[in-house]
């Protein structure tokens, strides 16, 4: 299992609006592909502006062929054209859990 950590961060103030692009046109294609997240979250204390969302896959062999379908999925490059304005950075890192993780 692996976790991908996404974390993006808003121009100042666009949190909202980019949170509710991405609930009327990233979730809808999304999450049928990818399965639900473990969690989306915004950032309250330490750098601000943040939304983070965290995915689990099997494999980063089941990453690629999720994240590939969703790449070419119907409206997905409608909702990057629509997001992007809002964003100013985006990092992503694979994470996999230790011998001793609850979560495996």
């Amino acid at each position: 299992m692996i976790i991908d950590e996404r974390t993006y961060t808003c121009h100042p103030g666009k949190v909202k609006a980019f949170l509710d692009v991405y609930e009327r046109l990233a979730k809808p294609i999304q999450w049928p592909i990818l399965g639900d997240p473990v969690g989306f979250f915004v950032t309250e204390v330490g750098t601000l502006n943040q939304v983070v969302h965290l995915w689990k896959y099997d494999s980063m062999a089941d990453r690629e062929q999720r994240r590939a379908k969703l790449a070419v999925a119907p409206n997905w490059g409608a909702y990057l054209d629509a997001a992007t304005p809002f964003l100013l950075r985006m990092e992503n890192r694979i994470m996999v859990p230790t011998a001793f993780s609850p979560m495996k």
